[in-house]
């Protein structure tokens, strides 16, 4: 009766959002107050009934109950615990029932913490909104339904993906889509404010921080991804340009330009077209990587379906919500056209080649990922084309090299119109240490490889950048320490926020050029008892032993590692075997290090006897980690920002309807 509970649960829910999608939006309409009110206990109840059905899919794999299709398919009585529960969102139907319950919380938050909302703008947000809820709610029950029924239960399952049965997986996706459809949110304000026909300062104060969460969840959500491909797939990569990582990394690109660009519409009215049209572009990127993950025209390693029929009705979604929020745009944009002007120095202007790089960066990747789509497509399949790593690296590179110089000056910039030469006094410091830190780099580094020296001045430029910033703002040289570190405590949270995020990608920008550059690997066929030297250290292949798992039998290889003479480490990298759906995967161990990382895998039995071992030496990996999390502690300091917690400022309402969103 659980599942019976859980389906009906979404059909409840559908009518609720057809509900909350239809008379608040009448009402923002007419200025009828009474129908705008019914948007938010409409949205309360669609997503408790979401979470009810959620619940119920949650117990049913932790119960193994077999009657259900999707039970049946991924999950298996000898799983883990943890690995029943993270079962619900490894596959396709349990993934989109997350998706759509993530998609009815951000819409239970804003009726419940948008008290301070203008009443008409608080209706139109929650229609669209829920108009989305809809349309994915129709897509989960007549495509997807994760409670259909088995005539015949198997008597066991047929078990999880092995790759996915890690713990690394089971927290990705839930941030990943906190992010993908956080974004949803953002959009829902781009399109009530057309439909209003009103930006302003105090609009932009709203919609940051819920940009600013999207961001911060797929910051978070990737590197977890990344985190989880570099040591459980075992071929020592974090980043492969899949289509699946790039579904999500265009989204966070644009997300990154949205919360720029609405500083200008917050700090200075302009801008506000273009920011209303990135809100709708970055949702859009959204709805792309969900057609490419689940439609299957594209393949990865872990896309979750192969079915045109889904395929198709989420490129329907797609259309209509993009192209509709495209359509309004051109209706409505000339309403959106502001007075503020810049000079061509100034940080407006800094902001924009933030924006156009931030684009242009993920045009590249939207290119290069459905480049092969596209071919296979004008030559009727005859011609299968696979855009890979070398074509991003050069093609993305020099954007990302740009951003990155251009940032710290941006930052310092005043509004409105400056002077090169007054706004560059304070970081002239941090450009001579970047450029000194990159040539002491390049000295030591002997083989002439020159990304290691441009990204060490490129990071340290974004790190010192920051600390000078900061150190200009509070006026440390100017005044005595002690107020130099009261203006410090006294900063805006949302200041330190976005330094520690630039010193974040300051950070990770070093762990890429630094691993990309002087990274060794070493594969061979071994036996026991040889001795490998990889980076400085040496290991000693001791024996291959059986061992058991809970749901998988292993073969795990035991090595000896000695650096510089001090004690030995055990790594014990496993080949593992997962009976039930016959798959074998690999399991790499890793001795983790500020400085580098030996990295060991273990392959197949070689006909020699012997066994295939992959060893890397990986110099500052650790750093790819440390820049995420940076960049993530940056994003979550700007949201405990008290201009955000208390909402906008003051309103003035003398000329405004009372349904439209004051000026500041």
């Amino acid at each position: 009766m659980t599942a019976e509970l859980g389906h009906i649960s979404l059909i409840l829910a559908l009518f609720a959002a057809l509900t909350q999608a239809t008379l608040p939006m009448v009402g923002a309409a007419r200025g009828w107050s009474d129908w705008m009110r019914l948007a938010t206990p409409a949205a309360v109840v669609q997503c408790t009934l979401v979470a009810v059905a959620f619940a119920a899919l949650t117990r049913a794999f932790i119960l193994s109950d077999f009657s259900l299709a999707v039970v049946a398919a991924n999950s298996h009585s000898a799983k883990p615990l943890l690995y029943k529960v993270t079962g619900v969102w490894g596959n396709h139907e349990g993934s989109m029932l997350l998706w759509v319950l993530i998609l009815a919380l951000f819409g239970a938050m804003v009726a419940v913490w948008g008290r301070n909302l203008p009443p008409g703008l608080k209706a139109r947000v929650l229609g669209v909104q829920a108009w989305i809820g809809v349309a994915f709610l129709a897509f989960l029950l007549f495509t997807s339904n994760p409670f259909s029924r088995l005539a015949v239960p198997p008597l066991d399952g047929g078990d999880l993906n092995p790759l996915l049965q890690d713990p690394g997986l089971a927290l990705h996706p839930p941030f990943l889509y906190l992010g993908y459809v956080g974004l949803s949110i953002v959009f829902s304000f781009a399109i009530a404010a057309l439909l209003e026909g009103r930006v302003d300062a105090a609009w932009a104060r709203w919609v940051r921080p819920w940009t600013l969460a999207a961001w911060l969840f797929l910051t978070v959500g990737i590197a977890l991804g990344s985190w989880w491909a570099y040591y459980e797939l075992g071929w020592g990569g974090w980043w492969f340009w899949d289509p699946v990582e790039n579904a999500s990394f265009m989204p966070w690109l644009v997300a990154a330009a949205l919360l720029h660009s609405a500083i200008v519409v917050e700090k200075r009215e302009a801008l506000k077209s273009w920011t209303i049209l990135l809100a709708i572009l970055a949702f859009s990127f959204s709805l792309l990587g969900t057609f490419i993950v689940r439609s299957g025209v594209l393949t990865s390693v872990h896309a979750f379906a192969n079915d045109p029929e889904r395929g198709i009705f989420i490129l329907a979604i797609f259309a209509i919500f993009t192209g509709g929020g495209l359509t309004l745009f051109a209706a409505r944009s000339a309403a959106m056209q502001s007075g503020a002007a810049f000079a061509s120095v100034s940080r407006e202007s800094a902001l924009i080649a933030n924006n156009l790089l931030l684009l242009v960066s993920a045009a590249v990747v939207l290119i290069g990922t459905m480049w092969p789509l596209v071919i296979e497509l004008a030559t009727d399949g005859a011609t299968k084309l696979s855009v890979g790593p070398p074509f991003f690296d050069m093609a993305f590179t020099p954007f990302i090299v740009m951003l990155a110089m251009i940032l710290p000056l941006g930052a310092v910039l005043p509004w409105k119109r400056a002077k090169l030469g007054r706004a560059m006094r304070p970081l002239w410091g941090a450009a001579a240490l970047s450029v000194a830190l990159g040539a002491l780099v390049w000295s030591l580094n002997t083989g002439g490889r020159m990304l290691g020296p441009i990204g060490t001045v490129l990071a340290a430029w974004l790190v010192l950048g920051a600390v000078a910033e900061l150190g200009a703002r509070a006026r440390a040289g100017s005044v005595p320490l002690g107020e130099t570190l009261r203006r410090l405590a006294h900063l805006p949270r949302a200041d330190w926020g976005k330094a520690v995020a630039h010193a974040g990608l300051g950070l990770l920008i070093f762990g890429i050029a630094m691993i990309t550059a002087f990274e060794t690997e070493d594969i061979r066929s071994a036996r026991p008892g040889d001795v490998i030297e990889i980076g400085g250290a040496t290991l000693e292949f001791v024996r291959v032993e059986q061992v058991a798992g809970p749901n998988y039998e292993a073969e795990r290889g035991v090595f000896l590692m000695r650096e510089d003479g001090g004690a030995a480490l055990t790594l014990t990298p496993e080949r593992r075997f997962y009976p039930v759906q016959r798959m074998t995967t690999t399991e790499a161990s890793i001795d983790y290090g500020l400085t580098r990382d030996i990295y060991v895998s273990l392959g197949e039995r070689q006909r020699d006897g012997g066994w295939a071992v992959r060893s890397y030496h990986k110099p500052f990996a650790t750093w790819l980690w440390i820049g995420s999390l940076v960049m993530s502690l940056g994003a979550a300091l700007s949201l405990t920002d008290r201009r955000y917690r208390v909402g906008a400022a003051g309103r003035k309402t003398q000329a405004a309807p009372p349904d439209a969103v004051p000026a500041e």
